[in-house]
């Protein structure tokens, strides 16, 4: 394993980020401009904390970085890479899908080969990531949970942007969820997803609760944000690998206005559900890890379930990138899907 050097110019105006490969020790230094923007160098070992495929992967990602595209050139990139995984996610995990339209949206029915009595009147919504433009993620999110809980999974191909931006996509999500509450009680519906999937989640259940619908019985929200209106530190010091790649200039105190937004308020309490009362919200759990993008948005969301008074989980992993529990090669996303799957095995129906 080769030593990282990673040099980091953060704060308000970011400079940029760079990523290297370095032989020699260098230096670890900070300094502080009069207007509070930090300039950091830091040379980040190989963690020792992490499995060894973990690592491996880690390195991997100095060679697949990727570069600026046209939407159509990231769609079909996404859906290679989605082709090739979610392969690989059925052969690991072993289930029954067939294709259905559910509320009038296209959706992937998702069976454990077998299931257990207790969890027959039980199902879970899946949301897929994909920055709310591609799907990178619907399958190979959906057949590990309901391969390792048992449970039913409803994976949902909601619209995407920029061809339909907010509120779309949670707009059916909210038909999904009607169509599924006629065979299901609220309590033994689960709703998860990763990214723009874990986003959706929160928006989607705020919606419900501004529609008079009653509240699923638990939540998944796996490395996502509640807060349009600002960036984060996370989104400021990492990229979607971590540490390799270009990381974009940021100003923190500016909203995101990006395809998905558009002219929507980024306080809305639907698009931004930090700003949403989640007072006797769901049980939630999150996870995140410590290079991850969102790692902010996360425990934003986290700690305004808490202040809510609402039972809310928080697992953060160590030293790996958003959404690691894509990539089946390391023990750690074993750990992470059980500790999911588990999640929901024990709060559905209670």
């Amino acid at each position: 394993m080769r030593l990282q050097h990673l040099k980091l110019f953060i704060g308000v105006g970011i400079i940029g980020c760079g990523f290297l490969v370095q032989s020699a020790r260098g230096q670890n230094s900070a300094t502080l401009d009069t207007d509070g923007t930090a300039h950091v160098t830091r040379v980040i070992h190989p963690p020792a904390t992490i499995s060894a495929e973990a690592q491996k992967w880690l390195d991997s990602l100095r060679h697949n970085v990727a570069h600026d595209s046209s939407l159509e050139e990231r769609r079909k990139r996404t859906d290679e890479w989605r082709v090739r995984q979610s392969a690989v996610a059925k052969k690991l995990f072993p289930v029954n899908i067939q294709e259905r339209m559910i509320g009038g949206v296209r959706c992937d029915v998702i069976t454990p080969l077998e299931t257990p009595e207790a969890n027959k009147n039980r199902v879970l919504i899946n949301l897929h990531g994909g920055g709310f433009n591609s799907d990178s993620g619907s399958l190979i999110e959906g057949d590990p949970i309901a391969n390792l809980a048992k449970i039913k999974v409803v994976s949902v191909y909601y619209r995407l942007t920029p061809e339909n931006p907010f509120p779309a996509a949670v707009d059916d999500v909210v038909a999904v969820y009607k169509e599924l509450l006629k065979t299901y009680k609220p309590k033994n519906i689960g709703i998860f997803g990763t990214s723009a999937g874990a986003i959706l989640t929160a928006e989607a259940t705020v919606r419900f609760k501004q529609l008079g619908l009653p509240s699923p019985g638990a939540l998944g929200i796996f490395s996502g944000t509640g807060d349009f209106s600002r960036a984060g530190d996370s989104l400021m010091l990492y990229t979607l690998n971590g540490f390799p790649g270009d990381l974009d200039v940021i100003d923190p105190t500016q909203p995101n206005r990006g395809e998905y937004v558009v002219k929507t308020d980024p306080k809305d309490p639907v698009l931004s559900p930090l700003f949403a009362d989640w007072k006797g919200m769901p049980p939630a759990l999150l996870v995140t890890s410590t290079r991850d993008i969102l790692l902010s948005g996360t425990t934003m969301l986290h700690r305004k379930m808490l202040a809510a008074g609402d039972d809310a989980e928080l697992v953060v992993f160590e030293a790996l990138p958003h959404a690691f529990w894509y990539h089946f090669e390391m023990p750690e996303t074993t750990e992470c899907l059980g500790i999911m799957a588990g999640y929901f095995e024990r709060k559905l129906g209670h």
